[in-house]
């Protein structure tokens, strides 16, 4: 059945809350310099800050997602939405970095409600397959959207109001969320749910957090018995986690769906195209504003190109998985964002504006690509009964894959600034972040003050350098990979063709 004006009306309401959370994540980046200077986080705190928030949504969506099929999608999206505002007031108002943390954290547990919710109504709503590649090409486009608005948004906001003014923005785009979803989306549901597993929620949050905690102490501070502990806990909780759903009459993460080499492929390239973009955006923000010394419009400004080429990618991709087989096009996507973070590897302490553009633009279109063919792969294995569960593993995979490139390139990252720095035998204090050693840099006589800044600086963009390297090299090896493991998969029929078999062989 095809869908009509209700539903394409009702996909509106649905881009609300992808939009908010893109602005959310992107506005946050533009603030770091703000909240280094207001709050005076450690290294390990600032890294927290951006990374509790994907992390809470990562170990939250798979049970709300499931919670969702079990209470209404409708319901749940209209609870996380009130609940997503009021945890952007407190962390607006947070008065020191420990609890913007933990504000930081409810928002994850609101936003963890919203994205599953979506996704699942958009299956429920689209079930012709050409319309379905539309819609979901469409809330794909919202989060390039969203990486347009949210500099511009953040640099104006920042150019005249203090840091926390960028948590504010989320509350109309919430209220308005509350307002239309009765009137224009259709609720949805499992008809036959089972019984929602506490013990398996829990389960999930255990095998995240520990072992991101790990990751980022290790590379902060070294081997360490706590770290590594961690580190070997999270997985092990991992393992119980999976063996309990393959227990489970009606489990919480339908593991027999990785049976598919075409959706554990989806999955795999959807968590390394967004390791890869989330992680760099820790590096270019800062790169912006510290090293070429951009004003907050400005550095907003610098983000247009990359979102453009992104929402185009987005719109490309439904046309371009009927003419070319979707490993390729993923393939494709994959060796185009390798190159703009080959380019992205060359920025020096020079400030190359147009080496900058170029990287990201690439970047952004290459791995939106990636994300819009693989996320359409992903959806169209899910029974409608089961979407919101799908849907919820979908954004897991998309959110672990941020928060994980954050941690594990943001550490690559502060290793080699360490490293450089010690080299140089400068002050403990500059050591620890960028932003830390420029406020130490301000309060120096020159010339020591200068040549502060001026080490602090080429320190960063070596770290920048090894990470946007990783980031390339995996990117790479995943385009190897990506048309082998999917060459089952056809080519979208044209113009339409329901039942979605196409994403399950």
């Amino acid at each position: 059945m095809r869908a009509g004006r209700k539903q394409w009306i009702g996909l509106a309401v649905l881009v609300l809350p992808v939009l908010l959370i893109s602005v959310d994540l992107h506005v946050l980046s533009y603030a770091l310099p703000f909240i280094s200077a207001g709050l005076e986080p450690s290294a390990s705190q600032l890294l927290w800050i951006i990374d509790i928030y994907p992390f809470m949504l990562a170990g939250l969506l798979l049970p709300m997602g499931t919670l969702g099929d079990r209470i209404g999608r409708r319901r749940l999206l209209m609870i996380g939405a009130a609940a997503f505002g009021g945890a952007s007031v407190i962390a607006a108002f947070s008065p020191s970095a420990d609890l913007l943390v933990a504000t930081r954290a409810l928002l994850g547990m609101g936003g963890a409600t919203l994205m599953p919710s979506t996704l699942a109504l958009i299956r429920n709503m689209f079930h012709d397959d050409g319309q379905r590649r539309v819609a979901i090409s469409i809330w794909t486009g919202a989060f390039a959207g969203g990486a347009m608005l949210g500099p511009l948004m953040g640099g104006a906001l920042l150019e005249h109001f203090w840091w926390g003014s960028v948590f504010l923005v989320n509350l109309p785009v919430m209220a308005l969320l509350l307002v239309l979803a009765p009137l224009l989306l259709p609720e949805s549901r499992d008809p036959r749910p089972g019984r929602f597993d506490l013990v398996s929620l829990i389960l999930s949050l255990a095998a995240i957090l520990p072992t991101i905690y790990g990751v980022q102490h290790i590379a902060q501070d070294g081997l360490g018995v706590l770290p590594v502990l961690a580190l070997v806990a999270g997985p092990m909780l991992g393992v119980v986690f999976v063996l309990r759903q393959r227990s489970m009459a009606d489990p919480m993460l339908d593991v027999r769906l990785f049976g598919s080499r075409a959706f554990t492929t989806a999955i795999g390239a959807n968590t390394l195209g967004v390791f890869a973009m989330v992680g760099s955006s820790l590096f270019t923000t800062q790169y912006l504003q510290m090293v070429m010394g951009a004003r907050p419009i400005v550095a907003g400004l610098y983000a247009l190109p990359s979102a453009a080429m992104a929402m185009i990618s987005a719109g490309l991709a439904p046309v371009l998985v009927r003419k070319v087989a979707p490993g390729v096009v993923v393939g494709i996507g994959l060796l185009i964002g390798a190159g703009g973070f080959a380019l992205l590897s060359r920025l020096d302490v020079s400030g190359q504006a147009g080496l900058l553009v170029a990287g990201i633009m690439l970047m952004a279109g290459g791995v939106t690509l990636v994300l819009t063919v693989s996320s359409d792969l992903i959806i169209a294995t899910a029974p409608p009964e089961r979407a919101g569960s799908v849907a919820g593993l979908s954004q897991v995979a998309t959110e672990f894959g941020g928060a994980l490139g954050i941690a594990l390139l943001g550490s690559i990252g502060t290793v080699v600034y360490r490293g450089h720095l010690e080299d140089a035998k400068v002050t403990a204090s500059a050591t620890d972040t960028l932003g830390a050693a420029l406020e130490t840099a301000k309060g120096l006589p020159d010339p020591a003050g200068r040549t502060l800044a001026d080490t602090a600086r080429e320190a960063f963009t070596e770290g920048q350098h090894y990470a946007m390297v990783a980031a390339a090299v995996g990117l790479c090896l995943m385009a190897v990979l990506a048309p082998i493991m999917l060459r089952s998969v056809r080519r979208a029929a044209s113009p339409v063709r329901s039942g979605g078999q196409h994403a399950t062989r």
